[in-house]
């Protein structure tokens, strides 16, 4: 993305600052009010899977390098009475727990791409609870959310187990650990991140007694649900050298479809990052769902919530870094656009099930497939499968939308992967709707931006925060129908051979 560097113009205005942790990496950008992009630094962080289907963080290292981003981007902004306001947006789902005593982590992050109590949620399906937990949360009983996560840490770690004891546990997801860490202690989380726990109910003000008791989580564990935009909580000075205000939370895909400009009802936007989330927005409106998408909290400003449907695929960018890291048949993501651009797949149809299959098929218990092999097929064509893939998994999701009255007019993308322009053009292709992306594909961090805005009057609503927003490249569809239902048939026969 276009950075600025002009140094006169930032030494006359105030800034803000975005954290942005992410599942592969932990960032920190600095915007200006008007929505420019000034600096960003980036750590990655380490993945642990101590076993098939257990994907896990280190909190502490979480905590370390947001700290190190955030003080760098300080040092560049020229100090910390340069920042008006911090906007924090982070991976979702995604459980921690500490000691509220000392704020030492008591386990590692599980995070949500973790599988490792689909029993307990299969348990809890066969006793019949999916549907009213579904009807108060909108979500449906799958590993990938929070509570589950949270009463393995309660039954499998003794000091997590010790700490509900006394009195002394603190759970939450990533964006509240942060916030305990900057604070000195607030325990809060925003309604965004909260939704997507299996905790809050839709129309609820906090989390909900009887959900808790179901899960098995100690009420009085969890933090203070609050809103994604307003005077959140004030930072520690020891940490950036002054109290600056938070006045931004919010989780990921919902960042990326505030940064998006996505929020009358019907506006859709897919984000490709580790996984790919689309969310369309149905504004004060929280739709349930018939065909097993999510309903979500989008923001809740001055206690006001907006909706959205979303439907959630688990495997999207980690697909390429599987063949980067685990394959080693490519040395950078990059590459994957002219290897496709210039290869056809050879008749392979990869279904990239490593965590199980998200919306709408809900199997956690899938595993991955490459399907057409020959003696003749080389990698290029497996790269290109694995990328079709992703319009494919995104296809099942637009019927399933369309099923649902949400249908898609056009698609807004961002993420890492939105930069790969064979990927933009295929999903508008196979999709047969227009696709929109903008000339900076990081969303998520730029909603975090505006979010922090509008929570510090610097703007007086995100209608007005769109201001902040950059200009939109269009792709139109150029695929034949004949060659679409093809690809769309293709698909679906090797989709059946795993579920």
């Amino acid at each position: 993305a276009p950075v600025y560097d002009g140094t006169m113009r930032m030494n006359s205005e105030r800034l803000l600052l975005v954290l942005d942790e992410g599942t592969s990496s932990t960032r920190a950008l600095l915007y200006s009010i008007d929505g420019t992009l000034i600096a960003t630094v980036q750590q990655p962080i380490a993945q642990y899977y101590p076993r098939p289907g257990w994907v896990e963080h280190d909190v502490g290292e979480i905590w370390e390098r947001t700290l190190a981003c955030g003080r760098d981007m300080i040092l560049r902004a020229g100090g910390a009475d340069r920042i008006a306001a911090i906007g924090i947006t982070n991976q979702r789902e995604t459980a921690l727990a500490w000691d509220r005593s000392n704020g030492r982590p008591l386990t590692r992050a599980i995070v949500w791409q973790d599988r490792r109590t689909s029993d307990t949620c299969h348990t809890l399906k066969d006793a019949g609870h999916e549907p009213a937990v579904s009807a108060a949360t909108g979500l449906l009983l799958d590993p990938y959310f929070s509570a589950t996560k949270w009463r393995w840490m309660l039954d499998h770690v003794p000091a997590v187990a010790s700490a509900a004891q006394t009195g002394a546990l603190a759970l939450g997801t990533v964006e509240s650990w942060l916030v305990w860490k900057l604070s000195g202690g607030a325990h809060v989380s925003d309604a965004t991140n909260a939704s997507r726990t299996l905790l809050l109910p839709l129309r609820g003000s906090g989390f909900d007694t009887g959900l808790c008791d179901l899960f098995g989580i100690p009420h009085a564990s969890l933090p203070e649900t609050v809103d994604t935009a307003g005077p959140i909580a004030t930072c520690d000075p020891a940490w950036f050298g002054a109290a600056i205000a938070i006045c931004g939370l919010a989780g990921d895909q919902q960042a990326a479809t505030i940064g998006q400009g996505c929020l009358a009802p019907g506006a859709t936007k897919a984000t490709f990052g580790s996984g790919a989330f689309i969310l369309t927005s149905t504004g004060t409106v929280a739709s349930q769902s018939a065909h097993r998408l999510l309903t979500t909290v989008l923001s809740q400003i001055g206690g006001e919530r907006r909706f959205a449907l979303e439907g959630s695929v688990f495997v999207a960018g980690s697909m390429i870094e599987w063949l980067r890291d685990g394959l080693g048949w490519i040395e950078h993501a990059a590459e994957t656009e002219a290897l496709a651009r210039h290869n056809d797949n050879g008749g392979v149809t990869v279904v990239p099930a490593f965590t199980g299959l998200g919306a709408p098929h809900w199997h956690p218990d899938a595993k991955a497939a490459i399907l057409g092999l020959t003696l003749g097929t080389r990698r290029e064509q497996i790269v290109r499968a694995a990328l079709e893939s992703i319009a494919h998994q995104c296809s099942d999701l637009q019927t399933a939308f369309a099923a649902d009255g949400a249908t898609w007019r056009s698609l807004r993308i961002d993420g890492g992967m939105a930069a790969n322009a064979w990927l933009a053009q295929d999903l508008c292709d196979v999709l047969a709707i227009p696709v929109e992306r903008p000339t900076d594909v990081e969303s998520t961090a730029r909603g975090a931006a505006m979010l922090a805005a509008v929570g510090a009057g610097l703007h007086a609503s995100l209608e007005a925060a769109q201001a902040m927003l950059p200009p939109l490249e269009r792709f139109e569809p150029v695929m034949a129908s004949g060659v679409r239902q093809k690809r769309i048939n293709g698909w679906r026969k090797a989709l059946s051979r795993i579920l």
